[in-house]
């Protein structure tokens, strides 16, 4: 089994910044990719940024510029660092895993509220 804990959302002010933390553990496969997605209410979910296992990264065009995505592969813990932030980036954040084979996992969401 494996378990994604979150951690660092809440609410800042427009132009303001978050930095997330997604720290996996368990019976983890070798990790393939790791990501951050969101969904705001209304709205469907939508990924924010991932990261391969060789450092690749992938941003939604929304955030580039202006988020940043890394981790620490000694501590399977994924980092979103998001700068900038808008009232639209407004959402719960889920944590995303995908293993060497495909599974995927999630982790519980934390919910970031940013006010004009």
């Amino acid at each position: 089994q494996v378990q994604l804990v979150e951690s660092g959302g809440g609410l800042v002010q427009a132009g303001g910044s978050l930095r997330l933390s997604c720290a996996a553990s368990g019976s983890i496969f070798r990790i393939r990719t790791m990501g951050w997605y969101r969904q705001a209410p209304g709205k469907q979910r939508e990924l924010v940024a991932s990261i391969s296992s060789g450092g690749s990264t992938n941003y939604a065009d929304s955030v580039k510029d202006r988020f940043t995505i890394s981790r620490d592969n000694g501590k399977n813990t994924v980092y979103l660092q998001m700068n900038s932030l808008k009232p639209e980036d407004t959402a719960v954040y889920d944590c995303n895993l995908v293993d060497g084979i495909y599974r995927t996992y999630w982790g519980q969401g934390t919910q970031v509220t940013v006010s004009s």
